[in-house]
């Protein structure tokens, strides 16, 4: 059920599973900066971070999700590592159309996990947590009265991909280089190129013929 990076990127690269909860960039970032600020201070003060907008449950519920979605690997850290709870508690923040939606799936979660495991989710096993995702992972082989959980689970599980990979730890993760300075322009790599069916032969006949 955990994504791998490949995956993950997959994910940010599609329209949202939850139909209509959509982000910009500036939102994430901004998302991102009030809960390192948040982050930071707590450490400051020697204190956990006091969730925004979840209450202590809730947040860890999201935490377990995160985790379990993007897990450490020998690449990086998790999901947590990157701040993407906290990231997620300020996204529910300023975007509250998603508050009904997140805060739902998770009773929902808690109540179907109760039904099958007698425990909340994150009272169960790391074996029946993963169950109970992998009965949510996949919305063409969910059962059709799963569908609550599975709209909950493809928007947490977005809501991740999104935290991680805008996170100066996904960042690094993705070896991104941008904004830095370029001495000398190579054009881009043959593999990229080969990959794309063109060549830069090809670019320029281009040019010439729309000119």
């Amino acid at each position: 059920m955990a994504l791998n990076r490949r995956q993950a990127l997959q994910v940010l690269g599609a329209a949202p599973a939850a139909a209509g909860l959509t982000w910009t960039q500036a939102e994430a970032q901004q998302a991102h900066q009030h809960a390192e600020q948040a982050r930071t201070q707590a450490a400051a003060d020697g204190t956990a971070y006091t969730p925004k907008f979840f209450t202590a449950h809730e947040l860890a519920t999201i935490t377990a999700l995160a985790n379990l979605i993007i897990p450490a690997d020998e690449r990086s850290g998790n999901a947590s590592d990157a701040g993407v709870p906290e990231f997620i508690d300020f996204m529910m923040v300023d975007q509250p159309e998603r508050q009904v939606l997140i805060r739902g799936g998770i009773k929902w979660l808690d109540s179907e996990c109760r039904r099958q495991f007698g425990a909340a989710f994150v009272d169960c096993t790391a074996a029946q947590q993963t169950a109970i995702c992998d009965q949510l992972a996949w919305p063409d082989k969910a059962r059709p009265e799963h569908s609550h959980g599975v709209r909950f689970f493809s928007a947490v599980r977005d809501l991740t991909a999104t935290g991680f990979f805008t996170s100066r730890i996904g960042i690094d993760d993705l070896g991104y280089k941008g904004n830095t300075f370029v001495p000398v322009w190579e054009g881009a790599p043959k593999e990229v190129l080969d990959h794309l069916g063109v060549s830069y032969d090809s670019v320029a006949h281009w040019y010439r013929d729309e000119a």
